[in-house]
């Protein structure tokens, strides 16, 4: 049995398992769950990358002498910089890994709601909805069979709604706990300041990614992103 296989016999039970409290959207329902389990096994490394980034914000007074130190040769300050951030066992790569750990699960849900077969098996999956939308269609499906305002258009509606909220929440948490870090990346690795900076904008991001991915994926996007910004309210308070 492969790793898709098994992953449609797994939601297919717990979605039987949640049928008498969710009913159609059973289904939806567990893919909620496995996000929220996904993220909750990932939150080992968000702890330690906000402990990074505690660090590397301690580490500024100690930077500015560097710079004044090195201000004539940027190689110098750079390996000056490296070298602070290893003697004091700081990674200015720590906080991508959640995310990067995070890609298989979206790309096996992707790859689940996209093919009607598994294994070469018929996909029961995609016979399930969330409310009136099916989990295997995307938006463009959605608008073509009832208009923005019609069932599954509303669904669409409703999570972009969420997605914004979120996402304005998010980019300004996101501005107040990067600011300070970024020209400390950039100083240690060039160039990574720059991805730095423009992390509070990511959140937005979903906003597209939900509009052209299967619902099913969709909705692993919007609860990741949500736990993201809760879970970034807390550790970095």
């Amino acid at each position: 049995m492969s790793v898709f296989s098994l992953f449609v016999h797994l939601v297919e039970r717990f979605a039987d398992v949640l049928e008498p409290l969710f009913h159609a959207s059973a289904a939806a329902a567990a893919i909620i769950l496995f996000t929220a389990l996904v993220r909750l096994l990932v939150h080992p490394l968000s702890r330690a990358a906000a402990r990074g980034q505690k660090a590397r914000a301690a580490l500024q007074p100690r930077i500015a002498e560097l710079r004044g130190k090195h201000a004539r040769d940027p190689e110098k300050l750079q390996r000056a910089v490296l070298e602070l951030h290893a003697e004091e066992k700081v990674s200015p790569l720590s906080g991508c890994l959640p995310s990067l750990l995070q890609a298989p699960a979206f790309l096996l849900l992707y790859y689940v709601f996209s093919h009607s077969t598994i294994g070469g098996e018929t996909n029961g999956l995609l016979t399930h909805r969330l409310l009136d939308a099916p989990l295997g269609d995307r938006w463009s499906d959605a608008l073509a069979a009832g208009g923005m305002f019609g069932g599954a258009g509303l669904v669409y509606l409703a999570l972009f709604a969420v997605v914004a909220a979120v996402a304005t929440f998010g980019y300004r948490l996101a501005r107040r706990t990067t600011a300070a870090s970024a020209a400390t990346v950039e100083e240690g690795t060039p160039g990574l300041g720059a991805v730095v900076k423009v992390m509070p904008f990511l959140s937005f991001f979903t906003l597209v990614t939900v509009a052209v991915v299967p619902l099913a994926a969709a909705l692993y996007v919007v609860t990741s992103t949500a736990w993201s910004v809760v879970e970034r309210a807390v550790l970095y308070r």
